[in-house]
């Protein structure tokens, strides 16, 4: 499943649309960067976990999309909060990983040996 099998265990929480808090097309860049990394390196978490603005990120005209759905195609869980979809108005706009509620999100964190927050 993974390069890396410490990976394999491990869950991502994405909670902005991009990484940091710099400008936003810095944030957006270094998100590129950080998942192109991660199919570089043949690496797959376990699951990547979008809330609040990180929702953007799975939604039509994300620049993160093909990334997203390479890791999704190697077996790593795109979770995506509904709530958030629906708050931003981006239900119809989803275009990779699994709708869900919040104890989906925290059943993956509950289950992970580690949990990164970018």
């Amino acid at each position: 499943m993974s390069g890396d099998a410490s990976l394999a265990a491990t869950v991502i929480l994405v909670p902005r649309e991009g990484m940091g808090s710099g400008e936003p097309g810095l944030q957006l860049a270094l998100m590129d960067k950080y998942l192109g990394l991660l199919l570089a390196g043949d690496l797959t978490p376990r699951a990547l976990c979008f809330y609040t603005e990180g929702v953007h990120l799975v939604c039509e005209g994300s620049p993160a999309l093909e990334a997203l759905r390479a890791l999704e195609q190697r077996g790593c869980r795109l979770l995506v909060c509904t709530t958030c979809l629906e708050f931003y108005g981006l239900k119809e706009r989803q275009r990779v990983g699994t709708a869900c509620a919040m104890p989906d999100i925290l059943s993956a964190q509950l289950g992970a040996t580690k949990v990164i927050t970018l």
